[in-house]
């Protein structure tokens, strides 16, 4: 009981401050200096490298660069192809292919 009342308090919690902001700046009540707006544009990828470096990077709690490393080569064949397609879902496609594969290869 006690694990959903944290579930839903938190919930509660996160929807009322992603409410408030979308309200508050919506209605024109508060408006966001534009050196700020700027700054904003960098948070996804920032927060995406920082989940995605670490899982290409390190395998088995070390630095790995090696050609046996299959998160680091597949996540490279997945940069190859965003950079060629643009395309995110080709991407997403490709990228969990060619670790599927290298997996079972390697």
């Amino acid at each position: 009981m006690t694990i959903w009342l944290v579930v839903i308090i938190g919930g509660l919690i996160t929807f009322g401050i992603r409410f408030s902001l979308i309200y508050l700046l919506g209605e024109g009540k508060f408006e966001i200096p534009e050196t700020l707006r700027k700054a904003l544009h960098y948070v996804p990828p920032a927060v995406l490298s920082a989940i995605i470096f670490p899982e290409l990077f390190i395998r088995d709690g070390n630095f790995d660069l090696a050609l046996t490393n299959t998160r680091l080569l597949a996540g490279i064949l997945a940069v190859v192809t965003a950079w060629f397609s643009r395309n995110t879902l080709l991407t997403i496609l490709v990228g969990m292919a060619a670790l599927f594969l290298l997996q079972w290869l390697v």
